[in-house]
């Protein structure tokens, strides 16, 4: 390994890095990587925006990889979903280590760790543990066979499987078949304890990720690792979030508890032998009031206890503690009996912390209230849901910026940071102090506009923001059409004039079009009407797996794909299959939501403005995800068109359009459907 005076520098390796994997170096991937080996050697944290195309994987990886063997450190790098993971995994991770092996004078290693729960757990599997206790005449016949069946196969698996992880199960299997194979970080003997620990899946994901150079995770993990009072990531100075625009969702659901009457009613068969009749009977018997009044109850957001639960939760509260206190301390006992008490205890202690979570909830005045509580449940629909009352907090800032951002230096990266032309306002959900940032910026981005002073005195941690655009000419390429001259939408599904619109651009583009709708009601509502008008093939979201779906759409360039938010963030269609993104309506939360209603409700207590901290924010972070659909290369042409008359005309429209990628602007529909048709006729058929 060379010495420290002669370790290459972070550009140069960058350089080495896309020779090696032969691609070319961008200037945008080249102003990340330096921004980030500056973080690195200043502890400053730094948000940069990077387009889609930038090569920002590798503008972290090789800043961060260097510094781990440098150092002979650990870097953790948590990403938002599935895909990404794997690719840094499977592709790039194992590219670059063979590229810096030389430089470096070794190569980088790196591991991927997720929750326990993706793992197998062997004890379990082995009989180590009890079934779920759930009643049988609750399922039908054919859903018991198919659990069966799926155990049987998870059994034959875990006999070939090196990682008894989840994710490599292909096809899956239900959660409820999965749940019965493995654990939680509650319900988990402990590696010295149990009697398959040393072969134990995720006690050895763990002491990989412990020995790696990068960690590979994701931001639930990384949330946990912040919730909890136990260690879960390895030793680490450096996070690298990828995918940041997801974070505080990600970090706001790990941080969401439930309780429901049947987790209450396991919690009491769990306890089992363990602990006298009369204790576990008390258990029953809360779970059975609680039962009784959620059925009654309606859903929705609750701003004060209803009477009728001040009795039944703290019944399920103290119950639980009284279960808690009868089952004692771990104690020496033989495995099978531990096992039953782990797992009692787990749910018992999760049963309780809720049930006081809920009651503490309401004790402060609206503009102190930390969380937010809410009862759902689909009593009366075809796949019928139990009640289940909720609780999640209001912001997650706090926790960030703590056990975050006070503990480790940070880098958060996506293409889609800058809302309103500023890194401010996720900077304010993240818990970096706003105006703090010095905000740099390429020229001919989103954020082409003065930067804010430095602000030396502002409280929280240091950062600094940097947008280094995209290599995509949004401007020549990519055409913005503001429908101005339709009626705002109404609450009663797409008006007669918006179908019109909308059949009259696919028609233009010859298919080749995404159709990205607030509500499956709509984009349902606009598949039908298409299917009767255009003679191409429309293909809509549940038809079949999105997976296909996105394969079929990106094969036929003829094929227009509908549908809602997973398709806003996760369609990956270069070239001619797609050149027309069409949104139908500004995605603002639902009115109704009980998370975003009851933040707006928190910020306006406060005295600022709560639509455009909650509802805008959360559009404009959708609207920026949904735009960058249509440029995924450099040679992609097309149009963007916003069938939305409010992003035009109202006053937090520029708000909303400072979101986006520059396009070329334009209300003309015919100018919109003129290129449209040049594209069509243009492109390969």
């Amino acid at each position: 390994m060379p010495s420290r005076a002669d370790f290459p520098g972070v550009l140069e390796l960058l350089t080495h890095a896309v020779e090696s994997v032969g691609g070319a170096e961008r200037e945008g991937q080249v102003q990340m990587a330096d921004a980030v080996g500056h973080a690195i050697r200043t502890g400053e944290h730094l948000a940069v925006q990077a387009g889609t195309g930038t090569g920002k994987s590798l503008a972290y990886l090789v800043p961060a990889i260097r510094h781990a063997v440098e150092k002979e450190a650990t870097v953790v790098v948590s990403t938002a979903t599935i895909a990404l993971q794997r690719q840094l995994v499977d592709r790039d991770l194992p590219r670059l280590a063979k590229a810096l092996k030389k430089p470096l004078g070794r190569e980088p290693t790196f591991a991927i760790l997720k929750g326990r729960r993706n793992y197998l757990c062997l004890h379990r599997l082995d009989g180590g543990a009890p079934e779920e206790p759930e009643d049988q005449q609750l399922f039908d016949p054919f859903a018991v066979s198919r659990l069966g069946k799926e155990v049987t196969r998870l059994r034959e698996w875990s006999s070939d499987t090196e990682t008894g992880d989840r994710d490599e199960l292909v096809p899956g299997v239900t959660d409820q078949a999965w749940r019965q194979v493995s654990v939680t970080a509650r319900e988990c003997l402990g590696a010295s304890r149990c009697p398959i620990g040393t072969d134990c899946f995720a006690e050895q994901a763990r002491a990989e990720a412990g020995k790696a150079d990068v960690v590979v995770t994701n931001h639930a993990l990384l949330a946990i690792d912040a919730l909890q009072g136990y260690q879960v990531l390895p030793e680490h100075d450096l996070v690298v979030i990828d995918e940041a625009h997801d974070l505080v969702d990600r970090v706001t659901s790990v941080a969401t508890g439930e309780l429901t009457s049947g987790m209450v009613s396991a919690a009491a068969r769990r306890c089992g032998k363990l602990v006298d009749d009369e204790v576990a009977d008390q258990l029953h018997e809360a779970s059975d009031g609680l039962a009784l009044i959620l059925d009654d109850l309606p859903s929705g957001r609750m701003d004060s206890l209803p009477q009728a639960l001040t009795g039944a939760v703290p019944a399920v509260r103290d119950a639980a503690h009284r279960c808690l206190t009868a089952l004692g301390k771990d104690r020496k006992e033989e495995v099978g009996e531990a096992t039953a008490r782990k797992l009692a205890r787990s749910l018992l202690e999760e049963v309780h912390d809720t049930a006081v979570r809920l009651l503490e909830a309401f004790e402060d005045d609206k503009a102190h209230q930390r969380d937010v509580v809410w009862l759902t449940g689909d009593r009366f629909s075809s796949n019928p849901r139990p009640p289940a009352l909720k609780v999640a907090p209001l912001g997650v800032a706090g926790l960030l910026r703590e056990r975050v951002f006070n503990q480790h230096t940070t880098v958060l990266t996506s293409a889609t940071l800058t809302l309103g032309g500023t890194f401010d306002t996720m900077a304010r959900q993240w818990g970096l102090p706003p105006g703090g940032a010095r905000v740099e910026k390429s020229p001919g981005t989103a954020t082409e506009k003065a930067a804010p002073a430095d602000s030396d005195d502002a409280e929280g941690p240091k950062w600094t923001g940097l947008d280094v655009g995209s290599p995509f000419d949004h401007k020549r390429n990519g055409i913005l059409y503001l429908a101005k001259h339709l009626p705002p939408p109404g609450r009663d599904g797409l008006q007669p004039s918006t179908m019109d619109e909308l059949a009259e651009l696919i028609e233009a583009a010859g298919g080749r079009t995404l159709g990205l709708f607030s509500s499956m009601r709509a984009a349902k509502q606009a598949t039908e009407e298409m299917r009767e008008r255009l003679d191409m093939p429309i293909l809509c979201q549940g038809d079949d797996s999105t997976g296909l779906l996105v394969q079929k759409f990106s094969e036929d360039v003829r094929t227009c794909l509908f549908g809602t938010l997973s398709l806003w963030q996760g369609v990956d269609v270069p070239g001619p299959s797609l050149q027309l993104v069409v949104v139908d309506r500004i995605p603002f939360p639902r009115p109704d939501d009980p998370v975003s209603s009851a933040r707006q409700r928190a910020v306006e207590a406060r005295g600022g403005n709560g639509f455009l901290s909650v509802a805008a924010t959360h559009a404009a972070l959708l609207l920026a995800q949904g735009t960058g659909r249509l440029h995924r290369s450099v040679t992609d042409r097309g149009v963007v068109a916003i069938l939305d008359s409010r992003l035009s005309t109202a006053r937090y429209g520029g708000f909303l359009r400072a979101s986006l990628p520059p396009f070329w602007p334009t209300t003309d529909p015919k100018v919109a459907r003129d290129a449209l048709r040049r594209l069509d006729a243009a492109a390969p058929a």
